[in-house]
């Protein structure tokens, strides 16, 4: 069994694998709230409450942390409570077989890596991954699979706080399609702006990119949702054709099995 671990900001998304290769399959996951100041130990007791008596049968841990101080603590939890079963943490430097053609590959987070491969792996064509989160990721991965870079922008979490926060007479609303895109009240007016708002600017992103990068203008590239915020705008944005909720843990799933496949070769 293969437990998998995105850590990000906002949230913890854990998930667990059953078979590997193309047997392989998610049996369960859990979303959580992230915490910063979480240590190893705290790590290691929450996932022992999500898995119970299950923990005994991982046999395998693979994670990444876009928080320096939760991937501190997860090189530390790994070996501490994981010691019999093979543990991979994607940091910069780990092969994933996805080349980064950026300026810096040490910059790009990990979860991006992950999506990358992920995506090209399920649907093995262009794709355009749009990943819904703390911030909103629309990220380029070629023919071949390489990941060619992106656009990071605020996500709709950090948005609505920054209007409840700087605004007096405007609240925090529930995010639900209103009535009509011209809002006849405050609340509606919020909804239309914060939805088909972001909306608009992933259509406009994804748009950009199939304008201008070589090879993204053809019918079969797909532009793929992830993130847990993506139900909430995927029926909004025009340019997404395929919603994927577990792509980052896939990916984690896919850099694991890359991992023993090195090391059995280099044995």
């Amino acid at each position: 069994m293969l437990l998998a671990l995105d850590v990000g900001n906002t949230n913890i998304h854990l998930g667990v694998f059953a078979g590997s290769g193309s047997h392989a399959r998610l049996v369960a996951d859990w979303r959580i709230r992230s915490e910063a100041r979480m240590t190893a130990d705290e790590f290691a007791l929450m996932l022992r409450g999500l898995l119970g008596s299950d923990i005994e049968s991982v046999t395998g841990v693979v994670g990444l942390s876009t928080v320096p101080s939760l991937l501190r603590e997860m090189r530390v939890m790994m070996p501490r409570y994981f010691g019999s079963a093979t543990h991979v943490l994607l940091e910069p430097g780990v092969r994933t077989g996805v080349p980064l053609l950026v300026d810096n590959p040490k910059e790009v987070g990990t979860d991006r890596v992950a999506n990358a491969l992920a995506a090209f792996s399920t649907y093995e064509k262009p794709c355009v991954v749009v990943a819904f989160g703390t911030t909103t990721l629309v990220d380029a991965v070629s023919a071949k699979g390489e990941f060619l870079g992106g656009a990071i922008a605020p996500g709709i979490d950090i948005a609505v706080e920054a209007l409840a926060e700087r605004t007096i007479t405007l609240r925090k609303v529930e995010l639900r399609p209103p009535r009509s895109v011209i809002g006849k009240n405050t609340v509606e007016a919020l909804q239309s702006g914060i939805l088909y708002g972001f909306a608009g600017q992933v259509d406009g992103l994804v748009g950009r990119i199939r304008r201008d990068v070589p090879g993204f203008d053809a019918d079969d590239v797909v532009v793929v949702a992830t993130g847990y915020l993506a139900p909430l705008v995927f029926d909004e944005c025009r340019t997404l054709n395929a919603h994927h909720e577990y792509l980052t843990l896939e990916g984690l799933r896919l850099v694991y099995e890359r991992q023993r496949e090195h090391s059995r070769r280099r044995q």
